[in-house]
């Protein structure tokens, strides 16, 4: 009687780990996928249905990018919209999939990546500047998270566009997810949250984070995902202390 050897649950599991960790992928965004993502997450105000039509239309094009990433990809995403709609859940559910589907991909935090590079400065470091941007440049698909975040210095715009111009003249795809918006978006995203509490919001646009050249960039390498809508996460928990009481 021939027999064969089945891989067990548990190496699958394994095997998804390891993808992960070699993605980056934090831990608290492990779970992030297309089926858990909610579209349809506001209510009670007049402005509901375009905004969960807003969280709609943003995952069906990233499942299409996700679905459609190969060689002939030339294009990346820009996930843009205020804080807490879901743009870094949509992006890495894209890493994750493509990751599992044998692709190369890599998450970064853009704050955390800038800290890393300098960090490879210090002389007691136990590597160097190459050896961080090393794999962010030549990735078949990096995850950049929350672009923007961190203050605009010269060091810090000069070492973006150089990741960035890196990777558009090698034809390397880009994820990127701000909490910036260019200054026409802004002024169509809602100013208040279902409840009738304000959102506070910066006057600063993307292109005051990063620079009109970067920003050019951007609009050649990547597809704008825009998202307009409230942020969830705080009316979720405004909900839910109002429930308690």
């Amino acid at each position: 009687m021939r027999r064969m050897a089945v891989r067990c649950d548990c190496c699958a599991e394994d095997r998804l780990a390891r993808a992960l960790d070699r993605a980056r992928i934090p831990r608290r965004y492990e779970h992030c996928d297309f089926e858990n993502f909610e579209v349809d997450v506001y209510d009670d105000d007049p402005r509901a249905a375009g905004w969960n039509r807003s969280l709609a239309e943003a995952r069906l094009l990233v499942q299409a990018f996700t679905r459609d990433f190969g060689p002939g990809t030339e294009h990346g995403l820009l996930l843009m919209g205020p804080c807490g709609v879901g743009k870094t859940h949509l992006a890495v559910a894209a890493l994750k999939e493509l990751v599992l589907r044998g692709h190369q991909g890599l998450y970064y935090d853009y704050r955390e990546l800038l800290k890393e590079i300098q960090g490879s400065y210090n002389a007691l470091s136990q590597t160097s500047e190459l050896a961080v941007l090393e794999p962010v440049l030549n990735a078949e698909l990096l995850l950049l998270d929350d672009l923007g975040a961190s203050k605009p210095s010269a060091w810090a715009l000069e070492t973006l566009g150089h990741i960035l111009n890196a990777r558009y003249n090698d034809k390397r795809i880009t994820l990127i997810t701000t909490n910036y918006l260019d200054r026409e978006t802004r002024e169509r995203t809602p100013a208040v949250l279902p409840t009738g509490a304000e959102v506070p919001r910066t006057e600063e646009t993307l292109t005051d984070r990063i620079g009109q050249r970067i920003r050019s960039r951007l609009y050649e390498m990547c597809r704008t995902v825009e998202i307009l809508a409230p942020d969830y996460r705080r009316e979720f928990r405004r909900a839910r202390s109002v429930d308690r009481v």
